[in-house]
């Protein structure tokens, strides 16, 4: 795509699926922020947008110069590939010329979901990101960081946490910047963390003590199930207890020349704006 024509696609509204989630919200605010035209991809929004109801989606395609991409529950969920794959069809099919797709680093199912999408002919970046920070503050693990207890089946696994943020900041550079055009970034936060380690990075930020306790892939499923969440959310933590994702990668400084945001850093913000709050 010439910078002319990227020019015209994103005078086109962005259409950020998922946008009231952690990351979506983050990339249509900052594109909102540069002055670009923004239409949320959800449930909730006018028109309404849902993964399991192709129906809904050429309304929300019309007219729309580009594509974030983001998958409701995960892209390791079976049908996920399919369903990207159709939906990147359908963008194309209405217009739309530039995806960007929020992938899983060392999922075999996103990558799957990747290829999908590639086949469309749309312009295309891939983001890969391991676990958020934010999954402690914003998501399922911010109850039981206020219970004080991190009950998980992850053992002495570490995770190189990524700042949704940064997230963010990639994606808002793939969707406005042609450059990034045929990119697979992986990113990660700076550091190496073990559980107990986040734990006790929450319990200086918060200001009171929050203990990891390791328990087994069967009582963390039982836990599930007594709260009504599939069990397939207990394959993720696969994703950190075989040491697949066990290192730092560099995709936040390869596409936007800074490093990323540490997660003391990460912690002490969210604790400042309130978010352990009861």
């Amino acid at each position: 795509m010439t910078n002319t024509e990227h020019a015209q696609h994103t005078e086109k509204p962005i259409l950020v699926v998922g946008g009231t989630g952690k990351t979506g919200r983050r990339v249509a605010s900052r594109l909102a922020d540069r002055g670009l035209p923004v239409r949320i991809g959800s449930r909730g929004g006018l028109p309404p947008f849902d993964w399991e109801k192709p129906e809904t989606w050429p309304a929300v395609l019309e007219g729309v110069g580009a594509v974030y991409v983001t998958y409701y529950p995960d892209l390791a969920f079976p049908g996920a590939d399919e369903a990207v794959g159709a939906f990147a069809e359908a963008a194309v099919a209405a217009g739309a010329r530039r995806l960007v797709l929020l992938s899983g680093r060392g999922e075999e199912g996103a990558v799957r979901s990747e290829e999908r999408l590639k086949q469309s002919g749309a312009d295309w970046t891939v983001v890969r990101a391991n676990w958020f920070a934010q999954n402690f503050s914003e998501s399922f693990f911010r109850d039981p960081v206020l219970a004080g207890e991190l009950a998980l089946p992850v053992g002495d696994a570490v995770e190189p946490f990524v700042d949704a943020d940064d997230i963010a900041d990639v994606v808002v550079a793939a969707l406005t910047d042609p450059r990034h055009t045929g990119r697979t970034y992986e990113l990660s936060g700076p550091e190496l963390l073990g559980f107990h380690d986040v734990a006790a990075q929450l319990s200086a930020a918060i200001g009171r003590t929050v203990t990891y306790i390791p328990v087994t892939d069967a009582e963390y499923r039982a836990a599930l199930a007594e709260h009504g969440l599939p069990g397939e959310f207990a394959d993720l933590f696969a994703l950190i207890t075989d040491g697949r994702n066990a290192s730092v990668v560099h995709g936040v400084e390869e596409a936007l020349g800074r490093p990323p945001r540490s997660f003391a850093a990460y912690t002490r913000d969210a604790a400042a704006a309130g978010a352990w709050k009861d």
